[in-house]
């Protein structure tokens, strides 16, 4: 009995060990993070723009009643709109003397290039400079570099600017030979998401609306480089569609760059243009530590009057919710703060989604619906507002997107994994007994029946029909009108606009002033949303997972490498989707 006694005694020592080593850690975290030093901006600065870390448009926010809510946040990371605040900060400051993009590579989907692009743009009105240099220019990256005032390339680099293309892998004939299917319920012609496991080569429909779709960004792309190079868009497609522009002196003599350089170079023009000796060193910020010097200073909270912004980014899971998925319980939690709070006059919520959960989606819309009886809300998309994206949004009072903004996939799909094929390959069979004939439900081992199918069908079209409706009455069409542009097809924000389910071409800061418009304020700041709450598991694992200085996600991403650490994630998100789903067609790498 002392054994057990003593080995009670161990495990519950160890216990109380781990506990109180957390909470010692996290008030070191604590105090070592209050001793900081903060940032100083000198004079004659440039910020460094490396938008490496910068994904997400919300870096978030956790339950401030919580100690434990820094245990959440990535202090390299800042949120997207944030680095746009701050760009608009710099216009007026006077120790900020112009930008840099050096080597530039980001993650920031195609809308939100084109919003950084635009607020670069508007930061030259000032009188201020912007330069640009990298070893190798991609498309995406050019894009934003295309609005400097000069641009570098180093001269054994190369640039890539070829039009836009996509791939798609399909298994029919995999799933043939294997055995290993997936049974597909959906509803909609253009519902590619689940194409590839019905047929072996793209569809007619599907090649249309990607090739529409494909050209519609790229349009916008071109239109864009032409003002800024002073090219025009018929030079710039034959410069795709021959690769004139692969070397630098290619790209130098059809005026896509300014310079064939090294970085050195660059750096002496930087110099000149600051009025700084060769010998000394130039005064720079980056973009991350810029932003930690105005993000106290960006709200005046001597106006009582708020815009509540709402960020729902990620894949509509369900749940609480976090930066990188979309829950049910933070959106909603934050859209009823928003209503019941008198000082709120206007609710944005900004959504870049692919969708997800069908069920999740409805509940985001209910509560957007009883928030709309109250107060005006306006939706911002961001890169994506598919599918579950577009149904959360379409009941708002005016949906702003950015022109590449990717919309619509008005549709509904299931897929279910079977197994009957390979397992009876492989000598497993599988019996069922059941009181009624339907009490097993669906086995992954045995063939789909017609009768369940139906069924599953009957489920689909359910969905399907609600969404549609859930569309037309928050666009004031007709449901054949919006069952034309449904089945499923995507489209950009440009053709969006043509076809009735967008009602005006912009960014979140125009979103924002349309809300306040509405809300009838003129004097106003923005608060963000949501506040997410963790619970002492969620606590356990962040702890137990990463150190209190670096997140979860950075240490995965050094240990596995940035492409393995996708897989993974993906993987994971597509084990955790459960009930019919509203998703995005397709996976778009451009």
């Amino acid at each position: 009995m002392s054994f057990f006694k003593n080995v009670f005694a161990t495990i519950v020592g160890l216990f109380l060990f781990v506990l109180l080593s957390f909470f010692f850690l996290i008030g070191l975290g604590a105090l070592v993070g209050s001793g900081e030093d903060e940032v100083k901006v000198k004079d004659n600065s440039v910020i460094q723009l490396d938008l490496s870390k910068i994904n997400f448009d919300y870096s978030g926010k956790y339950d401030s009643d919580s100690p434990f809510s820094s245990l959440f946040l990535d202090k390299d990371k800042v949120g997207f709109i944030e680095v746009l605040n701050a760009i608009d900060a710099a216009k007026s400051d006077d120790k900020i003397k112009g930008i840099t993009l050096v080597n530039n590579e980001s993650n920031l989907g195609l809308a939100q290039s084109k919003e950084l692009r635009d607020k670069l743009e508007d930061f030259k009105k000032s009188k201020k400079f912007v330069m640009a240099y990298a070893t190798v220019f991609s498309q995406k990256e050019y894009y934003i570099s295309s609005v400097a005032d000069a641009i570098y390339l180093n001269p054994s680099g190369e640039m890539d600017f070829k039009g836009l293309g996509t791939e798609m892998l399909f298994y029919k004939n995999f799933q043939d030979q294997t055995g290993l299917k997936m049974e597909i319920i959906r509803h909609g012609k253009f519902k590619s998401a689940v194409e590839p496991f019905l047929a072996q080569e793209i569809s007619k429909e599907n090649r249309e609306q990607v090739t529409v779709l494909l050209q519609s960004v790229w349009d916008n792309i071109v239109s864009d480089i032409a003002k800024s190079r002073n090219v025009s868009v018929t030079q710039l497609n034959a410069i795709a569609t021959d690769l004139l522009a692969r070397t630098p002196e290619m790209a130098l003599e059809q005026k896509l760059i300014d310079k064939v350089a090294y970085e050195d170079e660059f750096n002496d023009a930087l110099k000149s243009k600051l009025k700084v000796a060769k010998d000394e060193e130039i005064e720079s910020v980056s973009i991350t530590d810029y932003v930690a010097t105005t993000s106290l200073k960006s709200e005046d909270y001597t106006k009582d009057d708020i815009i509540a912004v709402i960020y729902a980014q990620g894949e509509i899971n369900g749940g609480e919710g976090d930066v990188d998925y979309i829950g049910e319980l933070s959106i909603n939690r934050s859209l009823k703060e928003a209503r019941e709070d008198d000082d709120v006059k206007a609710v944005v919520l900004r959504v870049d989604s692919p969708g997800g959960s069908a069920l999740v989606s409805d509940l985001i819309w209910r509560e957007i619906e009883l928030t709309k009886k109250v107060k005006p809300v306006v939706v911002s998309m961001g890169n994506l507002a598919a599918s579950g994206g577009y149904y959360i949004a379409c009941n708002a009072n005016t949906i702003f997107a950015e022109p590449t903004t990717i919309t619509g996939s008005i549709g509904v799909f299931g897929m279910l994994p079977n197994v009957h094929g390979f397992a009876t390959k492989y000598g497993v069979n599988a019996e069922q007994v059941q009181t009624h004939k339907n009490a097993v439900g669906y086995s992954i081992f045995e063939p789909i029946s017609e009768e369940y199918k139906t069924i599953a069908l009957e489920g689909v079209d359910r969905i399907y029909k609600t969404f549609v409706n859930r569309v037309a009455a928050g666009r004031k069409m007709t449901f054949n009108q919006v069952d034309a542009i449904a089945q499923g097809r995507v489209w950009t924000g440009s053709d969006a606009i043509n076809n009735g389910l967008v009602d005006k071409l912009g960014n979140l800061d125009a979103a924002i002033a349309h809300a306040a418009t509405l809300g009838k304020t003129k004097s106003y700041r923005t608060e963000n949303y949501p506040e997410y709450k963790k619970d002492f598991d969620e606590i356990f694992e962040a702890f137990a997972g990463a150190s209190i200085y670096k997140s979860k996600e950075t240490m995965m991403i050094e240990e596995l490498g940035e492409e393995n650490y996708k897989l993974l994630k993906k993987s994971k998100v597509m084990q955790n989707r459960k009930g019919v789903q509203m998703l995005l067609p397709f996976d778009l790498n451009l």
